[in-house]
């Protein structure tokens, strides 16, 4: 499937408010973050498959151009998902970063949408619980510290270097600030500085900062991780080796609240493309990753070399499942840092309680038993675990 040309959306809304701050949202994306039509950020007009709509006449998803966000990628390419929704348009919206495409989320710009799990759990505890819901995972793993092969790094002491991070409060800078903590050196998570500069940087424009030489290194997400290896880096480490097993969240799907209750039907047809696309590109690897850089190119304006895509493409786990706990355990540490913060605004300090609700799993379970695959776990934060009053 052609991807159709961007171009504005039109915000998607119940109320007069919630419209016009999502038409506020769009503009500023389009003119001060400096998107244009062959680069993220900007809606796409609404692609349609065959049949009756759905109970929503239109759906908007939002995801980033990366690997880690392949099942996106390569579902909408490849029509998994017109065909899933039917008659109901689909419209989609690419992000540089899980912050803005939680505004988005919050702003009504987008219904469902592909994002790390730290921006999923702020958007989570800062609306009080009543501005996000995880339904599914998305990929595990694809994260790497490079730095430049010429720097001088004993083991992996990287004081005095500066490390670059996709956005400030994103998964891999609380991964980031984490590791440092856990090294014993001294980084304030708001500013960055410390033992060890933390640059937050859009991952487009990380590579060119690294050949520049104005940053010695990055902990980003695949295809940015092999692009800097191609660039002159080295890995340093990868972040699965920190994990048990190797495992561990790395982009979840995330739907709103109300978008769910209202059109539960359209929410389980989105998961059942999200879950077939993923059995597709695990059988067909091949293809798979064409797909996906077919839709890089289609919405950057580039393809990743093959040397690149490959490199990421080994990194990269694909899952439907969320990997709830280790979720959690990304929660606990945001919360150690200061980055989280409760509805009033202020650092939540209870955040592990404060997740109670934050997924409903229940639509993508009903996807799993159709196909005769085994439900996932929750991890105890799923809405049943949410006490009733």
């Amino acid at each position: 499937m052609r991807l159709p040309e961007h171009r504005p959306a039109r915000p998607r809304s119940r109320r007069p408010l919630r419209a016009a701050l999502a038409l506020l949202l769009l503009l500023f994306l389009a003119a001060g973050c400096g998107y244009g039509s062959r680069a993220p950020g900007v809606a796409a007009a609404p692609a349609v498959g065959t049949g009756p709509p759905l109970s929503a006449e239109e759906v908007s998803v939002g995801y980033f151009a990366n690997v880690t966000h392949a099942t996106a990628l390569a579902g909408m390419q490849k029509g998994y998902f017109t065909r899933e929704l039917g008659g109901t348009r689909l419209r989609t919206q690419v992000f540089n970063g899980g912050p803005s495409a939680l505004e988005a989320l919050n702003a009504g710009a987008v219904d469902i949408a592909w994002m790390g799990p730290s921006p999923a759990v702020n958007g989570f505890l800062r609306s009080g619980g009543r501005g996000v819901r995880i339904v599914s995972g998305a990929s595990s793993g694809g994260v790497a510290l490079v730095v430049d092969a010429d720097t001088k790094v004993r083991g992996a002491d990287v004081r005095g270097l500066r490390i670059a991070t996709p956005e400030a409060g994103n998964t891999q800078d609380v991964a980031l600030l984490h590791w440092i903590r856990e090294q014993g050196w001294e980084v304030d998570p708001r500013t960055g500085r410390g033992d060890v500069t933390v640059v937050r940087q859009s991952p487009k424009e990380i590579p060119t900062s690294f050949r520049r030489g104005t940053i010695d290194g990055a902990w980003v997400p695949e295809p940015v991780a092999a692009q800097l290896v191609a660039a002159g880096g080295r890995v340093l480490l990868d972040e699965s080796d920190l994990w048990d097993g190797g495992a561990f969240v790395t982009a979840v799907v995330v739907v709103s609240p109300s978008f769910l209750a209202d059109h539960p039907d359209v929410v389980e047809a989105v998961l059942r493309a999200s879950v077939r696309t993923n059995a597709w590109l695990k059988s067909h690897p091949a293809q798979g990753k064409q797909a996906v850089n077919d839709a890089i190119e289609n919405l950057t304006g580039r393809p990743l070399e093959s040397g690149v895509l490959d490199a990421a493409w080994q990194r990269v786990g694909l899952t439907d499942d969320p990997l709830a706990a280790t979720l959690a355990t990304e929660a606990e540490r945001a919360d150690r840092l200061g980055l989280l913060h409760g509805a009033d605004g202020t650092e939540d300090a209870g955040a592990l309680a404060a997740l109670r609700g934050i997924f409903d799993l229940r639509p993508l379970n009903r996807v799993l038993a159709q196909r005769g695959e085994p439900a996932v776990d929750d991890a105890g934060l799923g809405v049943a675990a949410t006490p009733t009053t």
